[in-house]
């Protein structure tokens, strides 16, 4: 009998010791939680990508989780707070918010540093076609969805149009994008304000069910001084001659600012730098840009693109290594 049994027992104890060690080496590992953005949100998919990308997977220190959020300034003060220790965030956001110059917000958020830049984002400005609105200044007493609450959308409208004096001179929605087409297709509100990269799927949306217009709005900041003003922001066309706003054949005068990684100052370095060694490469840098084609921007020359704040000193030895950072 104990002959029988002892085989048993031993299985037993083999299963029981391999359990153990596995769930130690789970227990070992620090969770790092990467602030996003709205489900299916070009930030929220930097997080997926970079946290599903098998070599970062492979990281054993560390398990990385994505968060949702409500975008850019929601994550500047969640990675300064150390509540996330990575997230996406406006080169604008992280120069303002290091400077104390947010909107209605002298907080100093010292503890962000850069990482990398990602991609380019413009400002768009969505109208009925036959609606008259030529500017911003015809928004005056009009609905108008700015985007969700949080989000660097919802900031840089209330930016620009505070500074073309029509911020409390229009009635403001709080909304996603998806929310905002919406309600723009169902004339609850007269424009569609976003701030993402081209194209993106809510304007898509809206072009499918009304025939729209985009907004000049590099012609508004030329006339108002606004870059004078705000100098993160660069002029640069929305080149919608591709078609893919249904109706638009010609590129629509506009600004970007640049989208970056951010991390903690106490996010260790061995993961930042090891993060960016995994990502780019050729294998790395094709992996992101299967995930989302915006993320054809990134490249080892254009690494530091946008940065004006210091660097995390992961990334400040990488990209010092790729010959990028003197």
């Amino acid at each position: 009998m104990k002959k029988k049994l002892f085989p048993v027992v031993l299985a037993v104890s083999i299963m029981l010791i391999l359990s153990m060690t596995f769930a130690g080496n789970v227990a070992a590992k620090k969770l790092i939680i990467f602030a996003g953005g709205p489900a299916g949100g070009t930030f929220q998919i930097v997080g997926q990508a970079i946290a599903t990308y098998k070599p970062v997977k492979a990281m054993t220190d560390y398990n990385i989780k994505v968060q949702s959020s409500g975008g850019s300034t929601e994550n500047l003060r969640t990675v300064n707070s150390g509540k996330a220790q990575f997230g996406t965030v406006y080169s604008g956001h992280v120069f303002a918010g290091r400077n104390g110059l947010m909107v209605n917000d002298p907080t100093k958020y010292e503890n962000v540093l850069a990482v990398n830049y990602l991609y380019e984002a413009p400002a768009q400005l969505v109208v009925g076609k036959d609606s008259g609105i030529k500017s911003v200044m015809d928004l005056v007493g009009k609905k108008v969805a700015v985007g969700p609450a949080g989000s660097g959308a919802f900031s840089y409208c209330e930016m620009f149009f505070t500074h073309a004096g029509i911020w409390d001179k229009i009635e403001r929605n709080a909304v996603s994008y998806n929310a905002g087409a919406d309600a723009f297709s169902n004339n609850q509100v007269d424009a569609l304000w976003l701030f993402t990269a081209y194209p993106n799927s809510a304007v898509i949306q809206a072009a499918t069910m009304n025939e729209i217009a985009l907004v000049d709005l590099d012609a508004d900041a030329r006339s108002n001084g606004f870059y004078e003003k705000f100098k993160n922001f660069e002029p640069k066309p929305i080149p919608t001659s591709d078609g893919k706003y249904r109706g638009i054949t010609e590129d629509v005068g506009s600004f970007v600012d640049t989208t970056l990684l951010v991390a903690n100052t106490n996010t260790p370095e061995d993961l930042v730098y090891g993060m960016l060694k995994a990502i780019y490469t050729p294998e790395g840098l094709a992996y992101m840009v299967s995930q989302k084609k915006t993320f054809k921007a990134m490249s080892v020359e254009k690494g530091i693109k946008g940065v004006a704040t210091p660097l995390h000193p992961g990334a400040e030895k990488f990209w010092k290594e790729m010959g990028v950072l003197k």
